[in-house]
């Protein structure tokens, strides 16, 4: 019990701080700069920074999986029980709206706000079935290479790579984008988006699971 308790603390305080640092580093760039192009650097270079931390500290806790779709990954794979990932899914959720809420309150905004940034389009949506799905052909294949020691780094790099190469500007993350919403912010979600958002990732999760099978066999 105390085990999976640990284990929950760690994906809630680590998604919350993660959330916390993309609402907070694009409400900081947006007061640094007028430009977005700044704006979207400092607020993915903050990501990186964070993620890779995050990950490297509470990896050995709970696998760092901060993300609902790689924790329902594992799940599928049969590498964690049923009720460790819905432990896992609750704590993230809780996670991410923590942490915007946080990020309002550090920058003297409302506390609890929605965002009325639409992000439905369908370039959006193939931009985030391929963050997705890049992100868990990631995790997987170093995972079976045996090679985890190299995954905050690669995790974060793929996620920043895609900040820009993404028309959605890789939220990658059901939990995240559920945070987001809460955050009328340069990083927030219109309440509308986010189902459809979740819709796709969770799509890219399955293609990215795809990929590293396919990569096994070669």
């Amino acid at each position: 019990m105390a085990k999976i308790v640990g284990k929950a603390v760690a994906e809630f305080s680590g998604t919350a701080l993660l959330v916390s640092v993309v609402v907070g580093s694009g409400i900081m760039g947006v007061n640094l700069s007028q430009d977005s192009g700044i704006a979207l650097i400092i607020n993915a270079l903050s990501t990186i920074f964070a993620l890779t931390l995050l990950i490297l500290i509470l990896g050995p806790v709970s696998g760092a999986h901060f993300n609902p779709a790689v924790s329902l990954v594992q799940l599928f794979s049969r590498k964690q029980p049923v009720s460790e990932t819905l432990t896992y899914i609750v704590a993230q959720v809780a996670g991410a709206i923590s942490g915007a809420i946080l990020a309002n309150l550090m920058f003297d905004l409302t506390a609890i706000q929605f965002s009325d940034r639409d992000r439905v389009s369908p370039g959006m949506f193939i931009g985030e079935v391929v963050a997705t799905a890049g992100l868990i052909a990631v995790i997987g294949i170093l995972s079976n290479r045996d090679q985890g020691k190299y995954i905050p780094v690669a995790v974060a790099g793929w996620i920043g790579s895609a900040y820009f190469f993404t028309s959605s500007t890789s939220f990658a993350n059901p939990a995240v984008t559920i945070g987001r919403m809460f955050s009328d912010t340069f990083a927030g979600i219109a309440p509308s988006s986010v189902l459809p958002y979740i819709a796709v990732q969770l799509v890219g999760a399955a293609l990215g699971v795809a990929i590293v099978k396919g990569v096994e066999r070669a």
